[in-house]
């Protein structure tokens, strides 16, 4: 039986912790174990790079984009890497321009992380903001919002969960979960297990109208950069989350059902575990075909260290402005190296718009995968 109606304002959400007996137990610790050494790999590795911050545009428009298309927002490859190449100037629309917000939510969190060393109300508040292109805030007391069921059925939807409601209750229940997050005296618990249980947390409260789910992703890897398990945010954690959607939400569900938290953390600690996995594998492809870049601008004696090689991988499309820099002043030099680099094969050449760009295939193949 139901311990709660799910057409009802769910005031009644506990705070966190949960009592220990209903996570805690053999299984769970093995799956945190391998989690924490994959993500400490993952971290390990990034260190090594000569510039991280080549990756993170890469990784984070993954994550991005996997992270929207959770909640069915979706475009392909091809147009969000035609999108984001030309962020600067033009006027995006439509899917592309919500998944580079995310992003950009993301960039916006990670700053905040870094300047504040805890996870700050207001932090929240402007990662939702940025994903959902809005100065709305917390949702107001009185508005009625409900989650229906996903899919297509009888004109009026069936509720599957009413969140909390009423005068200062989200604001409260937002105070508590923050608290939870960042006092790790009153609350010594592996980070790994707060990050999974706070992201329920955070999806129940339900703080914000809509973008609850995108802003709630962000969140988890923020805190993942918060407590030092990672340097960037550079973890695809939602990659796994949209391979195993369905299964993502019954285990929420199942916690606001019947308090059954086992499944939902060995759920996240397994998404933790893959992605860092998957994450690596990204990064040492990367890597090498980085490397095998610059051998052949080498051999076929290129002005190497004129041009910024990991310029190269920010992006898998290349404007040639994206070159210019003390070393390479002009435009039409630029455009000279990539000419070189098309005909090594490393780029081919598209016309976009009113001007041609260079695009890294292999490059395109890697996060594509």
């Amino acid at each position: 039986m139901e311990a709660y109606d799910r057409n009802i304002p769910y005031n009644q959400l506990p705070s966190l912790p949960p009592a220990t007996e209903l996570y805690r137990d053999e299984e769970v610790l093995d799956k945190l174990m391998l989690a924490s050494r994959r993500l400490a790999e993952l971290k390990g590795l990034a260190s090594t790079l000569p510039n991280q911050s080549i990756f993170v545009n890469t990784i984070a428009l993954r994550e991005a984009k996997a992270s929207s298309a959770i909640e069915n927002i979706f475009t392909t490859d091809d147009e969000l890497y035609r999108s984001l190449s030309y962020q600067e100037d033009d006027y995006l629309e439509g899917p592309a321009k919500e998944i580079l917000h995310y992003r950009q939510a993301l960039w916006k969190g990670f700053k905040d992380i870094a300047a504040n060393k805890s996870m700050k109300l207001g932090t929240v508040i402007d990662i939702y903001r940025e994903v959902k292109l809005t100065q709305d805030g917390i949702r107001p007391y009185q508005a009625e919002v409900v989650i229906k069921k996903r899919g297509w059925g009888s004109l009026v939807a069936e509720t599957v969960y009413t969140p909390p409601r009423g005068k200062g209750v989200v604001e409260k229940k937002m105070a508590e979960l923050l608290e939870f997050l960042n006092d790790d005296v009153r609350f010594p618990i592996d980070p790994l297990l707060k990050m999974a249980m706070a992201h329920y947390q955070f999806e129940a409260i339900h703080p914000f109208r809509d973008g609850n789910g995108r802003t709630g992703r962000i969140l988890c890897i923020l805190y993942l950069i918060q407590k030092q398990l990672l340097d960037l945010p550079i973890l695809y954690l939602s990659a796994y989350i949209l391979q195993n959607k369905d299964e993502y939400y019954q285990r929420l569900n199942s916690i606001t059902g019947t308090q059954l938290w086992k499944p939902w953390i060995v759920y996240m600690l397994e998404a933790v575990s893959q992605t860092a996995e998957y994450t690596t594998d990204k990064i040492l492809r990367i890597k090498t075909l980085m490397e095998k870049t610059r051998t052949i601008m080498l051999d076929n004696k290129m002005p190497i260290a004129r041009m910024d090689v990991p310029k190269l991988f920010e992006q898998p499309y290349i404007r040639p402005k994206n070159l210019l820099s003390d070393k390479i002043k002009s435009i039409n030099t630029a455009k000279k190296y990539l000419s070189q680099l098309e005909t090594q094969g490393v780029l081919s050449k598209e016309r976009v718009g009113k001007e041609f760009i260079w695009f890294n295939t292999s490059l395109m193949e890697i996060l594509s995968d």
